[in-house]
């Protein structure tokens, strides 16, 4: 490890070149416009593909699809911003986007490098530092009589395009609507985020130029056990494992009246106490399966056949676990509702379920170095998925039309993003009315803060008119 960590840090010894130090800065100076003193929307997904800019040329000589992907994936959920407007959804797409874009960048290939992945950008970003400073020595000590004149010949274009941009603008009302407007109250936050953005932008190339060795080292087999030592404790919690489906299946075969009779509970009930242990079951599950194949033994083709079968047998009843909590969820929601939460879980959970399944076939093949950076690529994906289904608006349809055990929170639904308003103008009155006139929707913002789902909501908005102002106090919509 000190070896790679020694590599690493000669990166930075070199001299940045001078194209990608323009493209750094110029992506900082857009990002800085485009994101600051705007809603997020257009500028952030804009934003999202500018900061590549410096970094894929070298992503595209390293010649890999899974690390390209990746990227595309990370671009993609940036992009949500111009189309999503629930910030909960948002911050979900750009931790994801962060996720996905530090592992490309970084090359990681093991399951320690991809989980590491920001940890490892973050290295890079203290390697940058040399590496720029190399590179502006180099750029500026040779030419730095050519570099004055260049900056006396931009000051001077700048000072005639404020002037004349101004005399014309004050002339010609079409021709100002096509200038940008500048706040000079913004400038200091568009110049903090432009060099936050620009430095991004310089690790980004340098990492993509020099990922850290340790992103495609191999782990060191762990020792391995005996045979009995290991098959043990697998055998036992398989056993618990099965148990626990058995039951699972006996109930949803015996249906309503089985879960009465035996525990005195309504399906609601039955769903709520046992689906947050369920979804840490699954998750302790995947800890398990990871120790269990590092430790496993290794000393012959019985051991291997061992192996495979204790751990095929964890995973598919794991898979049944996955299987009950979801539709413990699928119960619990017929009864109260969607939230956001309840969403949010049930998908992680569906999640986990997948990566079930790419470990039986990781076992079918006993080969995992692929499995790292697909499961990179699966969470990215489903995110962007989630997305796409606009969650609010799925909150809205189903509880709207749903027979619930409880009175309707209609000030929970009012109180959703701008997502969710078409939805409220597609249900049947009077909760139509009575939804609308809570929906908080705000004109919205041309250029980089335009976002579709205000647009949307606006137009909505706008055909409603000013019929109800605001939500009366006893606004309860007959079921």
């Amino acid at each position: 490890m000190t070896r790679a960590v020694r590599e690493f840090r000669a990166g930075g010894g070199r001299a940045a070149p001078l194209p990608t130090l323009a493209v750094a800065t110029a992506s900082g100076l857009l990002v800085g416009v485009a994101v600051v003193g705007h809603r997020p929307g257009l500028g952030v997904a804009l934003s999202g593909a500018v900061l590549w800019a410096a970094a894929t040329p070298a992503l595209v000589r390293r010649r890999s699809v899974t690390d390209g992907s990746l990227a595309v994936l990370s671009v993609a959920l940036l992009g949500v911003a111009a189309v999503r407007d629930a910030g909960w959804v948002l911050a979900l797409c750009v931790l994801a986007a962060t996720w996905t874009a530090t592992a490309a960048l970084t090359g990681a290939r093991t399951a320690l490098a991809v989980l590491a992945a920001p940890a490892s950008w973050c290295a890079g970003a203290l390697r940058a530092l040399p590496w720029l400073r190399h590179g502006l020595g180099e750029a500026v000590g040779p030419r730095r009589g050519q570099l004055l004149l260049v900056l006396r010949g931009g000051a001077v274009a700048v000072l005639l395009v404020v002037v004349f941009g101004a005399l014309f603008a004050s002339a010609d009302p079409v021709f100002a609507s096509l200038l940008p407007r500048l706040d000079v109250g913004h400038l200091p936050g568009q110049a903090f985020v432009g060099l936050l953005a620009a430095g991004a932008a310089l690790t980004g190339a340098q990492l993509a130029l020099a990922p850290p060795p340790w992103s495609a080292a191999t782990a060191r087999p762990g020792r391995p056990v005996s045979s009995a030592e290991w098959v043990l404790p697998v055998a036992a919690l398989d056993a618990v494992v099965l148990g626990f489906v058995g039951v699972q299946v006996s109930a949803l075969a015996g249906g309503h009246r089985h879960v009465l009779e035996t525990e005195g509970l309504s399906y609601a009930q039955y769903a709520r106490e046992g689906f947050a242990q369920l979804v840490v079951a699954t998750a302790l599950t995947l800890v398990v399966l990871a120790v269990a194949v590092r430790r496993a033994p290794r000393s012959g083709p019985r051991d291997t056949l061992v192996v495979r079968v204790g751990l095929a047998v964890l995973c598919v009843g794991t898979l049944g676990v996955v299987l009950s909590a979801l539709r413990r969820m699928d119960l619990y929601v017929d009864a109260f509702g969607l939230t956001r939460l309840r969403t949010t879980v049930a998908v992680a959970e569906g999640v986990m379920g997948v990566v079930l399944v790419l470990l039986l076939v990781a076992g079918v093949r006993w080969s995992g170095a692929w499995l790292p950076r697909v499961v990179a690529g699966l969470v990215g994906g489903a995110v962007l998925a989630f997305a796409v289904a606009d969650p609010d608006a799925l909150i809205v349809r189903h509880n709207a039309q749903a027979d619930l055990a409880v009175p309707l929170d209609v000030r929970y639904l009012q109180g959703l993003s701008a997502d969710a308003v078409p939805a409220m103008d597609a249900v049947d009155e009077p909760l139509r009315t009575c939804l609308l006139a809570g929906a908080q929707v705000s004109e919205p913002e041309g250029g980089f803060g335009w976002n579709l789902a205000r647009q949307r909501a606006w137009q909505v908005e706008d055909a409603r008119g000013s019929a109800w102002s605001s939500a009366p106090e006893d606004c309860v919509p007959s079921r």
